[in-house]
């Protein structure tokens, strides 16, 4: 199936091969992922399912009114754009089981912020001469501006600024295990986000 789930990271851990290699692997929890609606070419243009997770994030009395409408348990929800959408029914529950060990996954989550940093962590930039004449700009980028013409600073330009906190995509990441009765995906490597961020985990687009 070439919709995703919704889960919370909890944390890294290591699993062992049957050889003796430990892998490093991101733990996610799938639990409580439901259809809150589905959307279809006739209707709205485009194919997608809409998935429910229970969060603990407030909601508005119409969101509310809109989940027991559709006798769901409150949540968030995320947009999967999907044609296979003629199996799912609304309120239907999401299980692990819908993606196949050993296949590649994406996974989206926000990355960690780091607050206001400089050019240097941010960006990786070289530091200034330590010496010959230089005493107050070692950190300091170099010259931001342009001549008279264009005769201003470009949009983009790489500068001090709030680091981290950014939507982020690991793409092809091999998922190495799932644990159905407990809702539990396995996947090899790192994800963005602290323990207990919302990650979005989907088929990966460039999986041959």
């Amino acid at each position: 199936m070439s919709i995703g789930l919704v889960g919370k990271k909890s944390g890294m851990s290591r699993l062992f091969q049957e050889d003796g290699t430990s892998v490093p692997v991101t733990v996610i929890s799938v639990a409580a992922n439901f259809v809150a609606d589905i959307k279809t070419h006739e209707k709205h243009g485009y194919s997608a399912v809409i998935v429910s997770k229970n969060t603990s994030k407030n909601l508005t009395k119409s969101s509310k009114e809109f989940f027991k409408k559709q006798n769901i348990p409150n949540g968030e929800l995320f947009e999967f754009r999907t044609e296979e959408t003629d199996e799912l029914k609304v309120g239907h529950h999401l299980t692990a089981d819908i993606f196949e060990v050993g296949k590649m996954v994406d996974v989206t989550g926000t990355s960690k912020g780091k607050g206001y940093a400089g050019v240097i962590k941010r960006h990786n930039f070289a530091m200034q001469d330590a010496t010959h004449g230089n005493s107050l700009a070692h950190r300091a980028h170099g010259s931001i501006g342009q001549c008279q013409t264009p005769g201003r600073v470009w949009k983009g330009k790489k500068m001090s600024g709030h680091m981290g906190h950014e939507t982020k995509t690991i793409q092809s990441l091999e998922l190495m295990g799932a644990d159905v009765q407990n809702n539990l995906l396995y996947v090899k490597g790192a994800v963005p986000g602290f323990n207990g961020s919302i990650l979005k985990i989907t088929p990966a687009v460039k999986q041959k």
